[in-house]
C-alpha cells in the first residue's frame, strides 16, 4: 500500500466538508483569502479552509464579548461551567483516533505519538483545568485602618480572551489556553496557525456537540498578520495568549498596548543539556537524543544546545549519532515512522540554511545535514559538533532536528558550566544529568530556565506551571498560575461602624 492509499483509507470526515469559521455557535464563511491546507509528508493538498479577515474577527470578538457579558456563561455556576468542560474531555478520548489522524494528516507527526501523547494530553489538560472552575477563591485580610472592617479579595474572569496557537503541536497546546480560560469563567475566540487548522476546526464541533452556549468558544482560522493582529489589536479582548516565536512576541507588545490588555507569551528556547560523567549514560543518551529529534526538533523547549564532559564526550557523541541515524524517517501514518516531516518546505530550507551556517563557522556534522530526497519535507537528524559561543546554530533557535554540541572537563566549575548554558537570549527549559545531587541543586538555583530537569529530557504535566525566562516570555500555563492568568483580583474593604 502507498503512502496515498493510506491518507485515503484513513482520513477523517471534517476532510469531506468544507471548513468555516464557528463564530456565535454558527458555522460560517470567512471573508478572507482561503487557505490551502497541505500534508507535509506528501507535499500535497489535503483540503482549502476559509479564512478570516478584520470583519470575521470582529464579529467574533462582538460574540464572545456579548456572551461574556449578557449571556449564561458568566452567570453559570462553577460546577456547570466545570460539569461541560468534563463532557469535552470525554469527547475528545470518545474521538481519540481521529483527532490523531487529523493531526497526523496536517502535521506529519507519527500517528502514535498524535494519538498516545498530544490528544492523551489534551484530555488530561481539560480534566484537569475542569477541576479549578470550582476552586477559583479570594481570601479575607485583616486590615489597619481605623475602625471595624471586613475586608476580603475577589477573584474573577478577566473577560474576551484570545487564543493563538502555533502549528508544532495544534491541538494540545489549543486546549492548554482554552481549559483554564474556560475554567476561570472567560470567553474565547481561538485562532489556529494557518498551516494546522483542522484539529482545531473539530474541535469546535465537539465543543458545539456537548453543549457550550453560543459566542463562548470562537474558532476562526486565518493569517496572523491579518487575523492574528486583529485579535491583538481589538480593544474588546481582554487577554491575549500566545506561543509562537520571539519576534512575533515582541511586536504583540506594541499591540496589546491600546487597551493595555493583558498578555502571556510562551516563546522560542535554545535550551541546553548539561551530561557529567557520573550519569547513567544508558537513559541520558537517549533522553539527550529525543530532546532533540521528537517532534522532528520542532519544539519550544527542544534540548538543542548539548554539553557534555569531555571524559565520556565520544560515547555520548556516538550514542546520539547511531540514535539519529537509526531512527526510521517517513510520514506519521507509517506505524514504523519515528521521525516524520519539517511543517513546510519554507521551515525546511530554514534548517537548511542554519546547517550550512555552522558548518561555515567550523562545526563538524557528526551525522545528517541534508535534506531527504523524494517527496515530502523531509530533513535527516543532525548532530553538529565543535559548535562555538557564537555561531549561529548556538545562539538562534532552528525548531528542526539539529544538535549543537560542546564539551567541557574537570577544569570547568558547576559555576562555570551553569554560565555557559546561561550563555543565551532564552531561558525556557534546561536538563542536567548527574547522580551528584549537590551539583545538581547549583545547577538547578543557578540556570537561568523557567523549566528544569534533573536525569530526565523532558515531560510535562498540567499541575506543573511551564513558562520562561528572559526572552523566552512572560507568564506560565499549566497549575494554578495557569488558570489564574485569565483572572483578575478585585479588593473589597466594607466598613462596618
Amino acid at each position: 500500500m502507498t503512502i496515498a492509499d493510506a491518507v485515503r483509507i484513513t482520513a477523517p470526515t471534517l476532510l469531506n466538508r468544507p471548513l468555516r469559521l464557528l463564530i456565535d455557535g454558527e458555522w460560517v464563511e470567512g471573508r478572507g483569502q482561503p487557505l490551502t491546507l497541505l500534508n507535509p509528508s506528501t507535499g500535497r493538498q489535503l483540503i482549502t479552509s476559509a479564512s478570516a479577515d478584520e470583519s470575521d474577527v470582529d464579529r467574533a470578538v462582538a460574540a464572545a464579548r456579548n456572551a461574556f457579558d449578557n449571556g449564561p456563561w458568566s452567570r453559570m455556576a462553577p460546577a456547570e461551567r466545570a460539569l461541560l468542560i468534563y463532557r469535552l474531555a470525554d469527547a475528545l478520548e470518545d474521538a481519540k483516533d481521529e483527532l490523531a489522524r487529523l493531526e497526523t494528516l496536517n502535521c506529519g507527526k507519527p500517528l502514535a505519538v498524535a494519538r498516545d501523547f498530544e490528544v492523551t494530553a489534551a484530555v488530561s489538560t481539560l480534566r484537569y483545568n475542569a477541576g479549578w472552575a470550582t476552586k477559583l477563591n479570594g481570601e479575607t485580610r485583616d486590615i489597619s485602618l481605623p475602625g471595624d472592617w471586613q475586608a476580603f479579595t475577589l477573584r474573577q474572569a478577566l473577560g474576551v480572551a484570545g487564543l493563538i496557537v502555533p502549528w508544532n503541536v495544534p491541538l494540545a497546546i489549543a486546549v492548554s489556553k482554552l481549559a483554564p480560560a474556560l475554567a476561570a469563567g472567560c470567553t474565547v475566540v481561538l485562532k489556529p496557525a494557518e498551516l494546522t487548522p483542522l484539529t482545531a476546526v473539530r474541535l469546535g464541533e465537539l465543543i458545539q456537540e456537548v453543549g457550550f452556549p453560543p459566542g463562548v468558544v470562537n474558532i476562526i482560522q486565518g493569517l496572523g498578520h491579518v487575523a492574528g493582529q486583529r485579535l491583538v489589536d481589538h480593544p474588546d479582548v481582554d487577554k491575549v495568549s500566545f506561543t509562537g516565536s520571539t519576534a512575533v512576541g515582541k511586536r504583540l507588545l506594541c499591540s496589546s498596548a491600546g487597551n493595555l490588555k493583558r498578555l502571556s507569551l510562551e516563546l522560542g528556547g535554545k535550551s541546553p543539556v548539561v551530561i557529567y560523567p557520573d550519569a547513567d549514560l544508558d537513559k541520558a543518551i537517549p533522553g539527550a537524543a529525543m530532546s532533540i529529534f521528537a517532534n522532528t526538533g520542532q519544539v519550544c523547549a527542544a534540548g538543542s544546545r548539548l554539553y557534555v564532559h569531555s571524559d565520556v564526550a565520544d560515547e555520548v557523541i556516538g550514542g546520539i549519532t547511531r540514535i539519529a541515524e537509526s531512527m526510521r524517517i517517513g510520514p506519521g501514518l507509517d506505524p514504523a515512522t519515528q521521525l516524520g516531516p519539517i511543517i513546510s518546505e519554507a521551515q525546511r530550507d530554514r534548517v537548511l540554511q542554519y546547517i550550512e551556517s555552522g558548518i561555515e563557522d567550523g562545526a563538524e556534522v557528526t551525522t545528517g545535514g541534508a535534506a531527504v530526497e523524494g517527496p515530502g519535507f523531509f530533513l535527516q537528524p543532525t548532530v553538529l559538533c565543535n559548535t562555538a559561543p557564537k555561531m549561529r546554530v548556538v545562539r538562534e533557535e532552528i525548531f528542526g532536528p539539529v544538535l549543537s554540541v560542546a564539551t567541557f572537563d574537570d577544569a570547568d566549575s558547576i559555576t562555570d558550566t551553569v554560565a555557559r548554558a546561561n550563555d543565551t537570549d532564552y531561558g525556557l527549559s534546561s536538563a542536567i544529568w548527574t547522580r551528584d545531587i549537590s551539583r545538581a541543586m547549583k545547577f538547578v538555583r543557578g540556570i537561568k530556565a523557567g523549566n528544569v530537569r534533573v536525569n530526565a529530557s523532558g515531560g510535562m504535566d498540567p499541575n506543573m506551571p511551564f513558562g520562561g525566562s528572559k526572552q523566552s516570555g512572560w507568564g506560565h500555563e499549566n497549575g494554578r498560575e495557569g488558570v489564574e492568568a485569565f483572572t483578575e483580583l478585585k479588593s473589597v474593604a466594607i466598613k462596618i461602624d
